[in-house]
């Protein structure tokens, strides 16, 4: 069987195996519909000033980034968590022995994340749609997707670089956490930065998150000229997701740490 038929096979195991675990599942999928709810209660009548002067409610601005929390959330937290967790548990290691190649095993779980991560930016633009009548132009769409499918690779990858130095299953949320959250708050996801300190805005643009925060903002300024696609956002994205692949390819551990 090739290597592409086995990662699909995986993609149905690590789908079944998310659906029976409900109390996982219904979080996975809460935690952006109720951030996209409360900030929106607290701000979402607010106005914000975008480049060039275009005013807009900030409820725009919500949907955008809590489109692309959700899917650092499917294709980064997550995917790090359940990959140490089978590391943990001695998956990995049982899996490193059977026939299966490696790239089949851990493409499915990037398919798999890729797949939650879709459902639930579905969900977020009818929510989005329905509550607080944000919309994306149809123009849009293409770079809507592109930008959609390089965020969630390039932070899939990022996933599987963190469980690197991630000793053990204990430390997996403290780790994962503690490397994600603080992005998110100085790079457009939780807070608008437009009257944030300059170094602020600095240091959010060395990192990924904000670049692709960036990029789904782009697509959903109504006020934006073009087909929305974000060339620089998206290199950088590129280029942290090829880096991280190439550190998670040298340091990637299949047996947990004694």
């Amino acid at each position: 069987m090739s290597t592409a038929r086995l990662a699909l096979r995986q993609v149905r195991y690590e789908n079944k195996s998310f659906w029976r675990n409900p109390a996982a599942a219904y979080f996975t999928f809460a935690f952006p519909i109720v951030f996209l709810v409360i900030f929106n209660l607290l701000f979402g009548n607010a106005r914000l000033t975008l480049p060039g002067g275009h005013i807009v409610k900030q409820s725009t601005f919500y949907v955008a980034a809590i489109v692309a929390f959700s899917v650092i959330t499917a294709s980064f937290t997550n995917l790090a968590m359940n990959v140490v967790f089978a590391r943990e548990q001695g998956v990995l290691k049982r899996k490193r022995g059977t026939p299966m190649p490696p790239l089949a095993y851990l493409s499915g779980k990037i398919l798999h994340s890729g797949v939650i991560a879709l459902l639930l930016v579905a969900i977020i633009m009818v929510f989005g749609k329905a509550f607080y009548g944000v919309s994306l132009a149809g123009n849009r769409i293409p770079a809507f997707l592109a930008s959609l499918a390089i965020g969630a690779l390039s932070f899939s990858a990022m996933g599987l670089a963190i469980t690197t130095v991630v000793p053990n299953a204990d430390a997996a949320p403290a780790v994962v956490n503690a490397v994600i959250l603080p992005l998110l708050f100085i790079s457009d996801i939780f807070i608008p930065l437009t009257t944030a300190p300059k170094w602020l805005s600095t240091v959010g643009n060395i990192f990924p998150v904000r670049h692709f925060a960036e990029a789904m903002h782009q697509v959903f300024n109504p006020f934006a000229p073009g087909s929305g696609f974000q060339g620089k956002d998206l290199l950088v994205m590129g280029i942290w997701g090829l880096g991280s692949l190439l550190v998670a390819a040298k340091f990637f551990r299949w047996e947990p740490t004694r």
